[in-house]
């Protein structure tokens, strides 16, 4: 049963192939959903971070567009469904090991400057869900560094 899970943890961190069926308890789902809610959280979806949030889960997940596309309906969804980001955090702490989760983070920042720039409401976001996924604020920032651009 170990080994199992060690896989299925391994498949995630490398970004191997998963089925596109995408149970309520799937890690990729709790990951989306916030995804859709970095992309969303300011009120609207640029066309830019739809095109990016797109982009990011077809990638990570290595999903075909079709899958990609099932996937963020369905985040959609949940997300709009969840009253707060504990739910999708409290399964992505259970199944995620340090790195996975820092990826969650990682693609949370691209969805963010997707459009080029963040705001209070989005830096606030990437705090809570780091903070909820236990990821240090030093990784956080040198991701978001990492992701913008900037220098350190």
């Amino acid at each position: 049963m170990f080994e199992s899970f060690r896989s299925f943890i391994s498949d995630f961190v490398a970004g191997e192939k998963h089925p596109s069926q995408f149970a309520d308890t799937d890690y990729r789902l709790a990951a989306a959903a916030l995804l859709v809610h970095a992309a969303a959280i300011d009120g609207e979806m640029s066309a830019s971070e739809r095109d990016r949030l797109h982009a990011v889960i077809k990638q990570r997940f290595a999903l075909d567009d079709t899958a990609t596309d099932q996937l963020i309906e369905k985040a959609t969804a949940a997300e709009h469904e969840s009253v707060d980001l504990y739910h999708f955090t409290y399964l992505l702490n259970r199944v995620l090991d340090e790195p996975g989760r820092a990826r969650v983070i990682e693609m949370m920042w691209q969805i963010v400057y997707a459009d080029g720039r963040r705001d209070e409401l989005e830096d606030n976001l990437l705090w809570r869900a780091a903070d909820l996924l236990g990821v240090s604020p030093r990784e956080r920032i040198e991701l978001r560094r990492r992701i913008s651009g900037e220098d350190a």
